[in-house]
């Protein structure tokens, strides 16, 4: 099975930057502007180990989208990218796993680490930890 990320961020020069990034390192990737379209590649079948999530988008919030994704894809791992440097992680998805570690903000100078972290969580869950 193949390492999937599914990256969410509605800013286009950002999403392709960082999909070409995950691609050169062997990944493959899909993203999408919106949760909508997201949420609709995965009923048709696509499969994500990793989610790379913008926290504003125009159908919805990160957190939300989040909480939304966990609930129906529970094996699924999060990276939060985002553009605010205020943000805070909500005390639910830090009860899901997440931390300060998995905040990434934009605009990152070096996509190694996020890079690593995403294979790291998609190679762990491959391994069934």
């Amino acid at each position: 099975m193949t390492d999937w990320i599914l990256i969410v961020d509605d800013e286009p020069l950002i999403r392709e930057n960082l999909k070409a990034y995950l691609e050169d390192e062997g990944l493959d990737v899909a993203a999408f502007e919106s949760v909508a379209p997201a949420l609709d590649w995965l009923r048709q079948g696509g499969d994500c180990r990793v989610c790379i999530m913008d926290m504003r988008l125009p159908d919805m919030d990160g957190n939300t989208a989040i909480r939304i994704l966990r609930q129906r894809y529970p094996r699924m791992q999060f990276l939060i990218h985002t553009g605010s440097s205020s943000y805070s992680l909500p005390e639910d998805l830090r009860v899901m796993g997440l931390d300060e570690d998995r905040v990434y903000h934009k605009p990152l100078d070096d996509m190694a680490p996020l890079a690593a972290t995403a294979r790291a969580l998609a190679t762990a869950r491959e391994n069934g930890t």
